[in-house]
C-alpha cells in the first residue's frame, strides 16, 4: 500500500465509528508504531486533518467541525470563501489563461460551498478586479515561457524592442515570471547579451521551448540587481528623484508604495516629499506626469530638465 493510499485509509477508519484505539489502527493498516506516529503527525501538521485522541473513548477520531474535505486537505467555510475569491480574481486577471486550468478545482469548490448553503455564482459576481493599462497577451507565448520557467529550460524568443522597432531572435534562460501593473514580464538571463534582462511577454511574438537546461541565477542576487531601479526597469540606481506633492495629493501618495527603498516626509503644512531611486527615468517620468501641477521635481536637475521637455512638447500639441 502506498503512503497516500494508507493516509486515505485513516479517513475511512475514523469515520466509521466514534473512536478507534491505536492498536486496532496499526493492525488494520499493518504498520508499526513508528509509522503510525509519522502518519498522525503528517495528517495533522501537513494535511490539516482534524484527528484528535479522545481520552474518554480511548481512541482516535475525526473532530467534528465546519471543515469540508478536498483530496489531502480540509478547508473551513471561511477558507473556501477565500479560495473562491482568489479563484475569481485569477480568472479576471487573465481570462482564458488560467481559468480553464482551474475549472476542475472550481467545480469542486462550487459543490462544497453549495453543500453549506453558499452561492458561488453570487460570490464571483460580487468580486471584481478592475484593470487599467492591460496589454493583449499572446497565450501561446505565455504558456511556453511559463513552462520553460518552471521546467528550468531555455527558450528561444522573437522579441520586439519597442524603442527602435527591431525584432530580435534570442535564447533566454527564464528565472521568474512577474505580473506588474496588469502586464506579464519574464526576468531572464539573455544568452545573446550575456546578462540579466526583463522582457515584456506581450512583446514576444514567438517562443520555442529548447531542450537545453536553463542557466540558473541566484534569485536573491538577481532581485537585488533588477529591483534596484524604478518600476520594471532594473539595474543599479543612477540617482534619487526628490518629488514634492501638494497637500491635496499628499493624502493619497503618502500611503502609496513607489519603491522598496523610498523615503517619505510629511510636512506640517500638508506637503509630502518622496525620494525614490531610479536607473531609468522613463517609467518614473510617466508616473510624475500623471500628477500634473500637483507635483514638483526638486532633484536631480537632469530629471527636472527631462520633465520640462516633456511638458513643453505636450503643450506644443495644443498651440494653434
Amino acid at each position: 500500500m502506498s503512503e497516500i493510499d494508507r493516509l486515505y485509509q485513516y479517513k475511512t477508519l475514523l469515520s466509521g465509528r466514534r473512536a478507534m484505539p491505536r492498536g486496532d489502527i496499526m493492525q488494520k493498516l499493518e504498520i508499526s508504531q513508528a509509522t503510525f506516529k509519522r502518519d498522525i503527525a503528517k495528517l495533522r501538521d501537513q494535511l490539516h486533518t482534524p484527528i484528535v485522541f479522545d481520552r474518554d473513548l480511548g481512541g482516535y477520531r475525526l473532530e467534528q467541525s465546519d471543515s469540508t474535505e478536498l483530496p489531502g486537505l480540509w478547508f473551513s467555510q471561511d477558507e473556501m470563501l477565500a479560495l473562491m475569491t482568489i479563484q475569481s480574481m485569477i480568472v479576471q486577471l487573465e481570462p482564458g489563461l488560467l481559468g480553464p486550468k482551474l475549472k476542475p478545482f472550481q467545480k469542486r469548490l462550487d459543490d462544497m460551498l453549495a453543500s453549506q448553503g453558499l452561492d458561488a455564482a453570487t460570490l464571483t459576481q460580487r468580486v471584481r478586479a478592475v484593470h487599467a493599462g492591460k496589454r493583449h497577451l499572446t497565450l501561446t507565448s505565455f504558456e511556453t515561457v511559463a513552462k520553460a520557467t518552471l521546467e528550468r529550460k531555455q527558450v528561444q524568443i522573437e522579441h520586439l524592442n519597442r524603442q527602435n522597432g527591431e525584432l530580435v531572435l534570442r535564447d533566454i534562460s527564464p528565472q521568474q515570471l512577474v505580473h506588474y501593473r496588469d502586464n506579464w514580464y519574464v526576468d531572464a538571463w539573455c544568452h545573446l547579451r550575456g546578462g540579466l534582462r526583463s522582457f515584456s511577454i506581450d512583446a514576444i511574438s514567438q517562443a520555442n521551448l529548447l531542450t537545453k537546461a536553463a542557466k540558473d541565477i541566484d534569485l536573491i542576487t538577481m532581485r537585488q540587481q533588477l529591483d534596484g531601479g524604478y518600476g520594471i526597469f532594473g539595474g543599479m540606481p543612477k540617482d534619487w528623484a526628490v518629488l514634492e506633492f501638494s497637500p491635496s495629493r499628499a493624502q493619497w501618495v503618502r500611503h502609496e508604495s513607489w519603491h522598496p527603498q523610498q523615503e517619505g516626509t510629511l510636512h506640517a503644512d500638508g506637503r509630502y516629499t518622496l525620494k525614490v531611486p531610479y536607473s531609468d527615468e522613463r517609467e518614473l517620468l510617466g508616473d510624475i506626469l500623471r500628477f500634473g501641477a500637483e507635483v514638483k521635481v526638486l532633484a536631480p536637475p537632469a530629471l527636472q530638465q527631462k520633465l520640462s521637455n516633456e511638458l513643453t512638447k505636450a503643450l506644443n500639441q495644443y498651440k494653434a
